[in-house]
């Protein structure tokens, strides 16, 4: 169990698909909010449970929506098997130390909010008065929306995806044609890497609507991966060809950055190594290769590896006669002449673009 009171987030959208609709758990909560009955349900017989609930009795038998249901008709909560295949505990108390800090006003939830705190197992109060879903874990409270509610919050994300996804398109265009060009400043890489980050992130925002929503986000899911297509692989290999740092940690350092301070270019540039200063988006930079690299059919990663090592960056890729190429590891001659004919094609294609 989490330590202080701290949930780590994949584990709370574990809980998160527990209760969603479909889910045993789910179904279960549905049948409570739509009787109007109310409900307080704690998961986990851990030894902090057992010492802070009173009386009740063992029930000890399989979780059903319609015995789930039943059993909370009583006052009483309910302790349910961590594993949330068995109801062990019915109508009982809820003792956990008072002195524990709630910003909750009514019983129930002032105690599911204390138990959670103070056993860092997930808590579930349903509402009988606002017929809603809290659920609590350690410091996290989250209240469940409707699948109404869920339904047009994806859908209206999913459209703002679409509008990153098509700038994202002709910034990446655009990045490709300087790059043939050898005429990329660090503000274009910026832009393209801004936009890819802020897809990401709403790709996650939506992937949490299809968590809560279960079994009911099948079409969500479907159009979030035709939207999405292949932008945050090109998106990580732009990151990999510009960054100054290890790459992997410039993708760690990225992720931390938040969806406001995105819109500060220079978090982008300290994060891919260039400093703060705003003065260093004008830099001529040069990519490795690794993404245009990638475009060439059947080209193993190793070898991209391989050749960009040897070579160091795109121009420098590009100057290189077939000779040169097949003295790279892993680069016979065949290979060789695949590589120079297809970046030729992908060069010839930028350039056709921009005309």
């Amino acid at each position: 169990m989490p330590k202080n009171g701290k949930v780590k987030e994949e584990d709370f959208f574990k809980f998160l698909k527990l209760v969603a609709p479909g889910a045993l758990l789910g179904q279960g909560l549905e049948i409570i909010l739509q009787a109007g009955t109310g409900g307080l349900i704690v998961v986990g017989d851990t030894e902090k449970v057992l010492g802070a609930i009173e009386g009740g009795f063992k029930v000890n038998c399989h979780l059903t929506p319609t015995s789930l249901a039943e059993l909370a008709k009583m006052d009483g909560a309910i302790v349910l098997s961590e594993d949330i295949k068995r109801i062990l505990y019915a109508n009982t108390e809820l003792v956990p130390d008072y002195l524990i800090a709630t910003g909750e006003r009514g019983t129930r939830h002032r105690a599911a909010e204390r138990m959670a705190k103070q056993t860092s197992c997930p808590v579930i109060a349903i509402s009988q008065s606002r017929r809603t879903i809290s659920l609590y874990q350690g410091n996290m409270k989250y209240v469940l929306k409707t699948p109404p509610e869920l339904m047009s919050k994806a859908n209206q994300a999913l459209l703002t995806l679409e509008g990153y996804r098509a700038t994202f398109h002709e910034v990446l265009t655009q990045l490709e044609l300087l790059e043939f060009q050898d005429e990329v400043r660090l503000l274009d890489v910026v832009k393209a890497i801004q936009r890819g980050q802020i897809i990401k992130k709403i790709k996650e925002e939506i992937e949490k609507y299809m968590v809560e929503l279960g079994e009911e986000a099948r079409l969500i899911e479907m159009q979030l991966k035709e939207i999405i297509g292949n932008t945050l692989h090109e998106n990580r290999q732009i990151i990999r060809d510009y960054a100054k740092k290890d790459y992997e940690q410039v993708f760690l350092e990225l992720e931390e950055i938040s969806m406001d301070e995105l819109l500060d270019l220079t978090s982008i540039t300290n994060a891919l190594g260039y400093g703060t200063s705003s003065e260093n988006l004008d830099l001529s930079v040069f990519p490795r290769g690794y993404r245009i690299l990638s475009k060439v059919p059947h080209l193993p990663s190793a070898v991209i590896e391989n050749v960009v090592k040897a070579l160091g960056d795109l121009p420098s890729i590009m100057n290189s006669t077939v000779l040169e190429l097949t003295e790279i590891n892993e680069v016979g001659e065949r290979r060789a002449n695949s590589i120079k004919r297809e970046l030729e094609r992908l060069r010839d294609g930028a350039l056709l673009v921009k005309r």
